[in-house]
């Protein structure tokens, strides 16, 4: 037989409680961040390209093969003959100038990070056990002018020519390739290749 009548109500008056928050305002976590970010970028970039050029590139090929052929022959013959005559009267100039000013200026930088974590009792009015703030201000400066000049002058020839005969796996074939070339190139440039760049860069940070 059980003899717990549980509490008197003399006894559960005389009990203390503390009432909750009303749920939607209850937070284990309250994080406020503020990010500030400003880039001030500058980069002028000036170029300058001159070029004379004279390219010729004749090419010339043959291929012949035999695969797993019995008493086959295979024969390839390349003939090239190339005459190249390149001739460059010029003058090739590149001039690049550029000025450049800049300025950029940026407000002081303050920053800071904050944690405080509540334990008193008054921590469940309040909703939040965990307060985080976080306040930064980046503030960047970049600035690259570039500037570049390019002259060339060029002649470029490139005759090939192959020939490739192949028997593979084959009896009593013939392979024969035969490859003739003959070039003749004649490359000359009378002129001059001036490069010239020429940069002013008054840059305030």
């Amino acid at each position: 037989m059980n003899d717990d009548q549980g509490m008197s109500p003399e006894e559960l008056e005389s009990e203390k409680a503390t009432a909750l928050p009303d749920k939607e305002v209850v937070s284990i976590l309250d994080l406020n961040a503020d990010v500030d970010l400003a880039i001030d970028a500058a980069a002028p970039i000036d170029l300058a390209v001159a070029a004379n050029a004279n390219v010729a590139a004749p090419i010339n090929a043959a291929a012949g093969a035999n695969i797993d052929s019995l008493g086959s022959e295979a024969q390839a013959m390349g003939d090239q003959g190339a005459a190249i005559d390149q001739h460059i009267a010029a003058d090739a100039n590149a001039t690049s100038d550029q000025t450049s000013g800049i300025d950029q200026g940026s407000d002081p930088i303050t920053s800071g990070t904050s944690q405080t974590v509540d334990t008193s009792p008054a921590a469940m009015d309040d909703g939040n056990l965990l307060n985080v703030n976080v306040d930064v201000n980046l503030d960047s400066d970049i600035a690259a002018p570039i500037n570049g000049a390019v002259a060339a002058n060029a002649n470029v020839a490139a005759p090939i020519n192959a020939g490739v005969a192949a028997n593979v796996g084959s009896v009593d074939s013939d392979a024969v390739a035969i490859a003739e070339q003959d070039a003749i190139i004649n490359q000359d440039i009378t002129g001059s290749a001036n490069a010239d760049a020429g940069q002013v860069s008054d840059i305030s940070q």
